[in-house]
């Protein structure tokens, strides 16, 4: 009968010492392993503004397209703007016109030296030097206004895809109001809010997992950087200039979190990214077990 029992507290311990080894597992794993369910994929999204003013004439996109670096996006009324060059032509021709003739005079002037008064060859100087001046402005503005008949027409500055497009031929396109978005589509990475808690297990350069709501498989990645600062309420001011501190501190104090970009390295076939989606991001412990990470769990059940 001691036999029996001894077994058995054998066992129960032995069960014990199970379930204590595997709850540490589970707190090290949930608790202190540094990952967050808090994550969101970024992407810079380049915003398309005329520098000239006019009327949409031609749109050459649809929502949601694939657009290549310098493909075209839409075209601006150009008559305005081609007849301002015309004109600005002609006064560059009068300009060129004025400025041979006044050389012609300083040259004669010159010639003649001290057969005409020296004040007629300071004259002719000085009406040289204005004719070169306004030449050299009308070709300024010559070139300011085939520049501006090049801004009729906005070309994508990145390979992305527009987004949020509400432009239509005929809408008035105003000089510096965006009316045009695009994501970049070289650009995404996603950003995980970790608690200040596990900032001391994160480290750049160290590896990351990232797992996608909508997808299956892991992305993997790497830390980029460390945000360096989030919003304090507290430095919220009023009309006075005053700081409006919260009167009330819970006594359980949450963990703030801190923001930390994460570079993709590897985008699985398939896996198609957009701004905004939410991810499970986990910091790589290489000494940690697989079987042990967070995103493996998810990855299971998903």
């Amino acid at each position: 009968m001691s036999v029996v029992k001894c077994l058995k507290a054998s066992a129960t311990l032995a069960l014990g010492l199970v379930a204590v080894a595997l709850c540490m597992q589970l707190w090290r794993a949930y608790v202190l392993a540094p990952w967050t369910r808090d994550g969101r994929v970024s992407a810079q999204v380049i915003r398309i503004a005329p520098e000239v003013s006019g009327q949409v004439e031609h749109l050459a996109v649809a929502d949601n397209q694939w657009v290549s670096k310098g493909d075209l996006l839409y075209r601006i009324d150009q008559r305005d703007y081609l007849l301002a060059q015309r004109q600005r032509a002609a006064e560059l021709a009068e300009a060129q016109s004025v400025f041979e003739q006044r050389n012609e005079q300083f040259k004669r002037r010159t010639r003649l030296g001290d057969a005409i008064a020296r004040e007629e060859i300071d004259n002719a100087a000085r009406a040289l030097n204005v004719a070169k001046a306004r030449l050299d402005a009308a070709q300024g503005q010559l070139a300011r206004a085939r520049l501006d008949l090049e801004r009729t027409t906005l070309r994508s500055p990145v390979d992305g895809y527009v987004t949020q497009l509400r432009l239509q031929p005929g809408d008035y396109a105003a000089h510096g109001d965006t009316n045009l978005f695009v994501v970049d589509g070289h650009s995404f990475w996603v950003t995980g809010y970790f608690e200040e808690t596990k900032l001391s297990n994160i480290r750049e350069g160290a590896p990351a997992a990232i797992k996608l709501m909508g997808f299956s498989p892991l992305l993997k990645g790497h830390v980029a950087s460390i945000g360096r600062g989030i919003a304090d309420g507290n430095e919220l001011r009023n009309d006075s200039g005053l700081p409006q501190v919260n009167p009330t501190f819970s006594w359980i104090r949450l963990a703030q979190r801190v923001p930390v970009r994460i570079e993709l390295d590897n985008v699985p076939a398939g896996v198609e990214l957009a701004a905004g989606m939410t991810a499970s991001v986990e910091i790589v412990d290489a000494q940690s077990p697989s079987h042990w990470r967070f995103t493996h769990w998810l990855q299971g059940f998903m």
